[in-house]
């Protein structure tokens, strides 16, 4: 059923080129950018592309009991999108598929479905869409292409706080001041529940927005939405931006995936926690240097009448077990993303196309908050050094290797839930060949 699945997906997303190819001309073909189709006056274009990512990772601990090096292969990332446009209808529309099984921070995914958007320009400068699509309510991070990155993985401020995609209504703006500057704004009413939600739909909307400046005007080729100044920027380009949203009626820890969690009242009915996400970020790239800096927040409201929890299982328990006592405003809180993560990373790319990278990563985590988990979180540093090779002034071809060094509190646990004493490494590389 699987690979009827897989099959099906392939050919929704082979058959629009190749009919257009034999009705119209070839445009071009760029590695990195894929394959183009059009009519004789553009008013109308079909894009092909996809990347795939090799990956290979592993990890060691310090503390000399426990094992000493695991290690996995896999496949990071497997995509395929089509995308384009019609001029004359003001429309444009994106669909994108991954076969990889990974999320886009490198969990289990929903499914293979990822982008499916329509867009419609009412003006030169707005545009509305509707689907499913990355929210503009995470951080800048999330909205620069996966196969841009300058580090092998996102950040750990990324993988605690971002919802990634969601379904629901976006309107993006663009506007030029007389002095060459941007602002662009972009807002968002969503289900509030991450990508693929097909069943019922836990809790309330989520609303939220996006506001960047760019005070020296646009990046060149897009380089807003790729990390890196492999152009070589000739002149100085900054972003500056501001995120908030407000989920309504929340059922996980961060807004990623709906109906794991839920909480019931003394009626039998739904009372869910609300969430709040803010941020602030800014970007430039000069000359082959660039540097990203990244501080998010998050906080909870628990409402008052809830007395009962659902289980994994589906039956219902009414304990809230905190420190020995009920609290269940706590338990709540303790089962959600809560807290602040700040990332700060920086690099410069030789003209030899060989990329030197460093971050920094902080995790504060509230004292009541999922964030504390001894196996996948409570690790308040990291610390990562990376190199890259690009093959081509573009993003086309390209290995990467990261070292990490992380910083785990006391009650962190390994991967298999042993108790830790130290701190642990990871290692990481990754190729990617986009077409």
């Amino acid at each position: 059923m699987k690979k009827n699945y897989i099959g099906l997906l392939l050919v929704l997303l082979l058959a629009p080129a190749l009919f257009f190819a034999q009705e119209q001309k070839l445009h071009y073909y760029t590695m990195g950018e894929g394959l183009t189709f059009s009519d004789a006056k553009e008013d109308y274009r079909i894009n092909l592309r996809g990347y795939m990512q090799p990956y290979y990772e592993f990890k060691s601990y310090t503390d000399p009991e426990l094992d000493q090096l695991q290690q996995r292969f896999r496949m990071r990332r497997l995509r395929l999108r089509l995308s384009g446009n019609a001029v004359q209808q003001k429309i444009e529309y994106r669909f994108q598929a991954d076969f990889s099984g990974n999320s886009e921070t490198g969990d289990e995914a929903d499914g293979l479905l990822f982008d499916a958007w329509i867009g419609y320009n009412i003006t030169d400068n707005i545009q509305i869409t509707v689907g499913q699509k990355v929210t503009p309510t995470d951080n800048l991070e999330l909205s620069q292409g996966s196969q841009t990155l300058q580090l092998v993985e996102r950040s750990r401020v990324t993988s605690s706080f971002a919802s990634i995609r969601e379904f629901g209504l976006f309107v993006d703006g663009r506007f030029r001041t007389d002095g060459g500057a941007y602002f662009k704004p972009a807002f968002a009413l969503t289900n509030g529940d991450g990508s693929n939600v097909f069943g019922r739909d836990h809790g309330g909307l989520k609303v939220g927005g996006r506001l960047d400046f760019l005070p020296f005007g646009l990046f060149t080729k897009f380089g807003q939405y790729r990390q890196g100044d492999i152009v070589h920027e000739l002149s100085l380009k900054m972003l500056v931006g501001a995120t908030y949203s407000y989920n309504s009626g929340m059922s996980s820890r961060r807004g990623r995936g709906s109906g794991d969690i839920i909480y019931l009242n003394d009626a039998g009915e739904e009372s869910l926690p609300n969430y709040t996400k803010y941020g602030l970020d800014f970007m430039l790239k000069y000359h082959g240097f660039s540097m990203l800096g990244e501080f998010v927040g998050s906080a909870a409201t628990v409402p008052d009448d809830i007395t009962q929890r659902v289980r994994n299982d589906g039956t219902v328990a009414t304990s809230f077990d905190v420190d020995g006592e009920r609290d269940v405003e706590n338990y709540v809180k303790g089962r959600m993303m809560l807290g602040k993560g700040y990332n700060l990373q920086m690099g410069y790319v030789f003209k030899n196309l060989i990329s030197v990278d460093a971050r920094y990563c902080h995790m504060d985590a509230d004292r009541h908050s999922f964030l504390n988990n001894g196996t996948f979180y409570n690790r308040p540093n990291y610390y990562t050094l990376g190199l890259t090779k690009y093959f081509m002034r573009g993003y086309g071809f390209k290995i990467q290797g990261a070292l990490t060094y992380v910083d785990c509190a006391p009650g962190s646990n390994d991967n298999t839930g042993n108790p830790m004493n130290d701190n642990e490494w990871i290692g990481r590389v990754i190729t990617t060949f986009s077409f």
